[in-house]
This record gives C-alpha cells, sequence and structure tokens, in this order.
C-alpha cells in the first residue's frame, strides 16, 4: 500500500474515510435549483470550518451522498451534526418555502459506513454515477 494515501498531522497517521447519506425531512424532493447551489456552497464552507476534505459530493432531490475525509480525533456524528445544523439554518433562512413546507429541513438519522483504500474509487464512481440513475 503507497504511503500517500495516508494523512500525516500532528503526530499520527491516518485514512479515516466515511461515505455518509442524510435526507430532507419525509424525503421531500426540495434539493433543487438554487437550493442544491446553495447548500453545495454551504457543505464546502462547513467542510473548510470544521477540517473535513469532502472527496465527492452529490446532491440528489430527496438526498445527499458525501464521501468524506476527517482526523480521526473527531466525531463522525458531530461532523454530521454540523452539515446539517448549519445548511439548515441558512437554507430555511433564505427559501421561507422551506420553512412552510417541512418542520425541519433534515431527518435526525443519517447512514454512514467507513471506506478503505481499497474502495475509494468505486464509492467515487457511485456517488458520481447517482445523478444518472
Amino acid at each position: 500500500m503507497s504511503n500517500d494515501k495516508y494523512i500525516h498531522k500532528n503526530g499520527i497517521v491516518y485514512l479515516n474515510q466515511y461515505h455518509v447519506i442524510f435526507c430532507p425531512k419525509y424525503r421531500r424532493k426540495v434539493l433543487v435549483g438554487d437550493i442544491e447551489k446553495d447548500l453545495r456552497e454551504i457543505f464546502y464552507g462547513v467542510a473548510k470550518e470544521n477540517d473535513v476534505e469532502i472527496k465527492a459530493l452529490e446532491i440528489m432531490p430527496d438526498h445527499v451522498h458525501m464521501f468524506i475525509s476527517f482526523d480521526p480525533r473527531q466525531h463522525i456524528h458531530k461532523i454530521i451534526q454540523q452539515f446539517k445544523g448549519k445548511s439548515s439554518r441558512i437554507l430555511r433562512e433564505k427559501y421561507p418555502s422551506l420553512k412552510s413546507r417541512l418542520p425541519s429541513l433534515w431527518t435526525r438519522s443519517y447512514f454512514c459506513c467507513t471506506i478503505g483504500h481499497i474502495s475509494e474509487e468505486a464509492i467515487k464512481k457511485y456517488i458520481e454515477s447517482q445523478k444518472n440513475v
């Protein structure tokens, strides 16, 4: 296995990657148009603020696929809370229709699964192909 896949930082070496999926409340198809565009910008901003690398991102009308990497001393649940919390606040403020149609933007649940070195390319291709399904 090649060393360039691993991140060396603050006395640790790691490869900590997750495939994450979450949905709007009631799986409503609201992540479209300007909302999708703004959501993408918000996610990249949250990633930068939390030192998270977004390796792949696909926003479908009724769910989000993310492939992320971050320092293992951070907690996946807190990172997902950051993505969901900030995006919900900003989008519901900017788009009043989201407030009237949904009690909250996101469901409380999410899917996440760790991704090893071998399957990284497979996950990227899967996420990128979601729009074509």
